[in-house]
């Protein structure tokens, strides 16, 4: 279309021109040419410039696209932890859309309902709770979404007979946790007096403290057998004895 609209003002101006020609001569003729010109020009380099038919709108809102949350790939059974983002829809009320990050305590403030604990649930657990806790008092079979978007920084220790002993945190292709020897290379490998036999596991959890006594050696990397550490773990690799 914009190809004909073009073709016809290009014949439109020679078609002017020739009548010009025809009916005028001087000085006139040359202004007249001198004011169509840059308008001919404008129209071939710009044809977005010219005036459109009407009801047809080119401002920036004329067209407008549902705005979508991209979130992190959480893997299938992923809990939810403090720190971790989320987003929460509710079907059909945007004004109760959300997203934030858990707090220390584990709960997220959620319209309506106020500081909800989320915690220790899967993905799914947690829209199951918020529709259950919406369609109580405030909506009529509540649809609801909780879309994880961003993890929380998990980290573990690794002391002892590494190059690079230190604090690290686990990849977020694997926030769940990561393997032993994994973990050991991020550390960058044992030193030449490491004991991979003599590795201690220290874990944090609601009942105390667990340690864990791990022979590496016994482990191949990429095999799956080995030991998966965990978030907040404290892994120490000890020293040979000669």
């Amino acid at each position: 279309m914009t190809i004909r609209w073009a073709l016809g003002l290009r014949s439109g101006f020679k078609e002017g021109l020739n009548r010009l020609r025809a009916g005028m001569q001087g000085p006139w003729l040359i202004v007249l040419a001198l004011l169509l010109v840059p308008e001919f020009l404008l129209a071939q380099i710009m044809p977005g410039t010219a005036s459109q038919p009407a009801g047809i709108s080119t401002s920036p809102g004329a067209v407008s696209a549902a705005p979508s949350s991209i979130g992190a790939s959480a893997p299938a059974g992923y809990i939810l932890s403090p720190n971790d983002q989320v987003s929460v829809e509710v079907f059909g009320e945007d004004d109760l859309r959300t997203n934030g990050r858990l707090n220390p305590e584990g709960n997220l403030s959620v319209p309506l309902l106020g500081s909800i604990h989320l915690a220790g649930l899967t993905l799914t657990q947690a829209a199951s709770k918020l529709t259950d806790l919406y369609g109580r008092d405030y909506l009529v079979n509540p649809r609801v979404n909780v879309m994880l978007l961003s993890y929380a920084k998990r980290r573990f220790s690794i002391l002892g007979q590494v190059n690079r002993p230190g604090s690290y945190e686990m990849p977020e292709s694997s926030p769940g946790g990561i393997d032993l020897l994994e973990a050991v290379a991020l550390a960058g490998g044992y030193t030449r007096i490491a004991a991979p036999e003599r590795i201690t596991v220290r874990r944090h959890n609601g009942n105390g403290d667990q340690v864990f006594k791990v022979n590496a050696k016994r482990f191949t990397k990429g095999s799956g057998g080995g030991f998966l550490v965990e978030p907040g773990d404290t892994i120490t690799v000890g020293e040979s004895i000669f």
